[in-house]
């Protein structure tokens, strides 16, 4: 029976670690873009979501390079994105006071925009890598730079957008500012930690597999991709506290380009090939569901439905939810 224990307790010290650090993290993150003059926008999307994924990128690196796992890696990345935007749901439920869609910034949508471009992209890379399209420099795959370009793009776009539409910058009380230097130590200490439990949570995903008789795609895609989303739950929630709906909401969507990215920088460090070339098809029907997801989110921000089911949740997070469950279902029964 400790075999089949172990793997599941450290998954949840892994997860606690993450979950604090991260909230940390994502604190003193916060601070430093409020001291250097950001919008809450701009801290949502650039900052937030790029120190919430700090466990995605160090999961995937050490997945292809010391686990030898690109199944898990390339499953936490999409699992993530998808994770991602099932938290909208929970925004949704959360924000009782008016319904989420009818009082966020439309500018979400150019970067839910961007995401359906760079999910839909991998998806179709997934299948296309295992024919005739298989394209590579030397061990890296041909798509791999154009990935990364579409990213540089899409946070170009942003910052674009954001210049011309910049609000009042939120400012922290006098009693709370710390010194910038103080912010800087105690976000990059929160930093080691998320990297050290990114980097043993491949792993732990290896060794439940194995207790479990499931495969890395499974793994991957559900247990590992709600692990290292721990901090994006984090933020989702603290955010929500201080009424700062579109910082969780620009951090979801950044984080999940940034997950994209994540998979071509895993690509950069497999030696063994090009990573969408290694990887199971199954994670195609998870890129799918991202990009569906996406598309929901797209058309409720400019439809803005104000009916709730019961006083808590609209159709667009009923829909988001049952496309995330059917995926789930999916993934499972490919992989048996």
């Amino acid at each position: 029976m400790q075999p089949l224990v172990l793997p599941w307790l450290e998954l949840g010290l892994c997860g606690a670690v993450i979950a604090i650090a991260g909230s940390v993290l994502v604190r003193h993150g916060e601070m430093l873009a409020q001291l250097t003059g950001l919008s809450r926008s701009w801290i949502g999307l650039i900052l937030l979501a790029t120190a919430t994924s700090l466990p995605e990128l160090f999961t995937g690196v050490s997945a292809v390079t010391l686990a030898d796992v690109p199944n898990l890696a390339v499953g936490d990345a999409l699992g993530s994105c998808v994770f991602n935007l099932l938290l909208l749901v929970l925004l949704d439920e959360l924000s009782r006071s008016e319904p989420m869609y009818r009082r966020v910034d439309q500018g979400h949508v150019l970067t839910a925009g961007f995401g359906v471009i760079m999910i839909g992209a991998v998806g179709a890379l997934i299948l296309l890598s295992r024919e005739q399209l298989d394209l590579r420099l030397f061990h890296i795959s041909a798509y791999t730079p154009l990935i990364i370009v579409v990213y540089l793009v899409a946070m170009r776009a942003a910052f674009d957008y954001e210049r011309r539409s910049r609000g009042p910058v939120a400012q922290p009380r006098a009693e709370e500012r710390p010194t910038v230097r103080t912010a800087v130590l105690r976000y990059l200490t929160a930093a080691v930690f998320v990297v050290a439990a990114g980097t043993w949570l491949p792993f732990i995903g290896r060794d439940i597999a194995d207790a479990m008789g499931w495969r890395p795609t499974f793994v991957g895609t559900l247990l590992v991709a709600g692990a290292t989303s721990l901090p994006e739950l984090a933020v989702t929630i603290s955010a929500l506290r201080i009424g700062a709906v579109d910082m969780a909401i620009g951090n979801l969507l950044g984080s999940n380009l940034f997950d994209i990215l994540i998979i071509a920088l895993d690509d950069v460090a497999y030696a063994k090939g090009p990573l969408l070339s290694a990887v199971s098809p199954a994670h195609a029907i998870t890129a799918f569901a991202a990009v569906i997801m996406s598309g929901i989110f797209i058309v409720a921000m400019l439809f803005k439905p104000k009916t709730r089911l019961r006083g808590t949740v609209g159709w667009v997070s009923l829909a988001m939810l049952v496309v995330y469950l059917f995926t789930s279902y999916a993934v499972y029964l490919h992989d048996l």
